[in-house]
């Protein structure tokens, strides 16, 4: 059977990098799948459904990042993760919603 491979390159823009709080919600988001997600920076290789590996990145505001998913959801996770990585309340810190 064939594995299935999505990619996207992302940028962080939230003001304040990929701290804790941005970090745990792309944790969240990526969980919701089955897939395998993985996610670096061109140096590190780390584990998106993991919040320890993901902080590990210390991603900082313009930071390029490359989110690869392999499994059957893999299109929708990438889908999601991306929305979510461009989505007011994750660059936006002080945004209500």
């Amino acid at each position: 059977m064939e594995k299935v491979v999505f990619e996207t390159a992302i940028e962080i823009k939230n003001v304040h990098g990929l701290h804790m709080r941005p970090a745990m919600q792309f944790v969240d988001v990526a969980n919701q799948f089955i897939c395998d997600i993985s996610v670096s920076d061109g140096v590190k290789v780390v584990d998106g459904k993991s919040i320890m590996q993901m902080v590990i990145l210390a991603a900082t505001r313009g930071t390029k990042l490359k989110i690869k998913a392999e499994g059957p959801d893999a299109q929708e996770a990438i889908n999601a993760l991306q929305e979510l990585v461009e989505s007011k309340p994750f660059i936006d810190p002080d945004s209500d919603g």
